[in-house]
């Protein structure tokens, strides 16, 4: 039987940035009670989050970056880094426990304790630029997990597939150039964050998609697109960006996919992971902000990710 991890913590729900905040800790809660109320919980084997280490994250962020993150952690109410992005007492906790997830996950995965893995985390990650936090995010959670199968377990070559609604700019600013990383995404455009579009590095597989393009499409772009790169490329692990809203319910953006469009996905690369990485993948939460949708799309993509 496939064991899945799925790897969590407490701590990445005190994480608030204000009520009215799409990226609220209730996104957790509605993932976790869906899967209760699907009966998929006693299918996973469960995981705490431990903290990323210091040396972990800088990998990925220059020591300026963290530093100003602690700083301008709040001893009380709410400090904002920009209109949408703000942290409260508990976001730095949050923050790393949110990368170690990942850190977490790879270590399970080569291990093979598990098979592969989800991390319900949040704050999510693939926004925040080498030196800049952005668009919800402090720390690129999958950025140091994908850093930490290439350096701490000797990959030679990991892939990162992105399918948030919004471009993963923060990923590809870290990334860019690194020719042991293939990132294949695809995202609304024009759209926040108004990037990926234009002459990306060739290790970027970028598709920019006009709003209202459906799971027909979304379909194509993978089979035609991201697939042939990713057989081509041969990695030893793969990294998934999971953003659900791209979800017709969701209203954070105005693409049209459904619950089955991403357990298609997952099965696609199912596919690519059995033939090239010995099955590892490691998925960490990223978007997904209407909390019925959200916790339903989770489902589908755990029920493909576990065989169920």
């Amino acid at each position: 039987m496939t064991t899945t991890a799925f790897i969590t913590h407490r701590d990445c729900q005190l994480h608030d940035m204000g009520s009215y905040h799409p990226e609220c800790p209730a996104r957790l809660t509605a993932i976790s009670d869906q899967m209760i109320a699907q009966g998929l919980d006693p299918y996973f084997s469960y995981y705490d989050a431990p903290l990323a280490s210091l040396d972990q994250m800088l990998r990925v962020h220059p020591p300026a970056h963290l530093e100003k993150l602690k700083r301008t952690s709040p001893e009380t109410g709410i400090a904002h880094l920009d209109p949408d992005t703000a942290m409260n007492p508990h976001t730095w906790t949050a923050a790393q426990r949110s990368a170690g997830a990942g850190v977490m996950a790879v270590d399970l995965v080569m291990k093979g304790e598990v098979n592969d893995a989800f991390c319900a985390i949040r704050p999510p990650g693939h926004h925040a630029e080498r030196e800049n936090a952005m668009g919800f995010c402090f720390v690129n959670n999958i950025a140091v997990a994908a850093r930490h199968a290439l350096e701490a377990h000797g990959l030679k070559r990991v892939a990162i597939i992105d399918f948030d609604v919004h471009h993963g700019n923060g990923t590809e600013d870290i990334f860019k150039g690194d020719e042991r990383v293939l990132m294949v995404s695809m995202f609304q455009h024009p759209f926040f964050p108004y990037s990926g579009a234009d002459a990306p590095a060739a290790n970027m597989c970028n598709v920019p998609l006009p709003a209202g393009t459906g799971g027909e499409d979304f379909r194509m772009v993978v089979s035609d697109i991201w697939l042939p790169r990713l057989h081509e490329f041969r990695p030893e692990m793969l990294f998934i960006s999971a953003g659900f809203d791209a979800h017709y319910e969701d209203d954070m953006g105005s693409m049209k996919l459904v619950e089955s469009d991403y357990a298609w996905v997952t099965q696609q690369l199912k596919v690519v992971a059995e033939r090239h990485c010995q099955g590892r993948i490691v998925s960490m939460l990223e978007g997904g902000y209407v909390l019925s949708s959200l916790a339903r799309s989770v489902c589908a993509h755990l029920r493909a990710l576990a065989d169920l």
